[in-house]
C-alpha cells in the first residue's frame, strides 16, 4: 500500500519557514504498526532543503508531488489551518478516486468537508480511529 501524507507546511506563515512536520513522523509510525510493509511518501523527507529551492526546482517538487498524490492507494491530510499545497493534493486524489482521510477540525472548510472520504477533528481522534478495519472498508488490505 502506497500512502501519500500532505500536510501543512508553511501554512498561513507570513515569513519564509516551515511549521512543525512532528506530525508525519506520528502518522508514518501509526502507518507502518498496521501495514508493516507500507510505503510513505512523505515530502518532508524527501525535499527537505525546499526553502532553498530555485523558482524552477520549487515547480518541480511542486507539481511532482501533486501527480504523485493522484497516484497512491490513500492519501492522508493534516491540516489544522488552511494549506493551499494540501488542497491541491486533495483534489488530484479527488479527482483520481483515491481515498482520504482528513485530519482537521475546519470541518466547515468546502474542501474539507466536501472531498474527504472521512474527517478526523484531531490527531488524537485520528489516532483511536485508524485501524485495520479502516484500511479494510476502504479496500486497501
Amino acid at each position: 500500500m502506497k500512502v501519500f501524507l500532505a500536510g501543512v507546511m508553511q501554512g498561513n506563515m507570513k515569513n519564509h519557514g516551515i511549521r512543525s512536520q512532528d506530525y508525519r513522523t506520528q502518522l508514518t509510525k501509526l502507518l507502518q504498526s498496521i501495514v508493516p510493509a507500507v510505503e510513505v511518501i512523505d515530502p518532508d523527507i524527501t525535499d527537505p532543503d525546499r526553502l532553498k529551492y530555485t523558482k524552477e526546482q520549487s515547480a518541480d517538487m511542486f507539481f511532482r508531488y501533486c501527480e504523485m498524490a493522484g497516484e497512491v492507494d490513500l492519501l492522508i491530510s493534516f491540516i489544522p489551518e488552511a494549506s493551499m499545497g494540501s488542497a491541491v493534493e486533495m483534489w488530484k486524489a479527488y479527482n483520481a478516486n483515491i481515498p482520504f482521510l482528513t485530519i482537521s477540525p475546519m470541518d466547515h472548510n468546502w474542501v474539507v468537508k466536501l472531498l474527504s472520504h472521512k474527517i478526523y477533528p484531531s490527531m488524537e481522534n485520528f489516532k483511536d480511529n485508524f485501524t485495520i478495519e479502516l484500511l479494510e472498508e476502504l479496500k486497501l488490505v
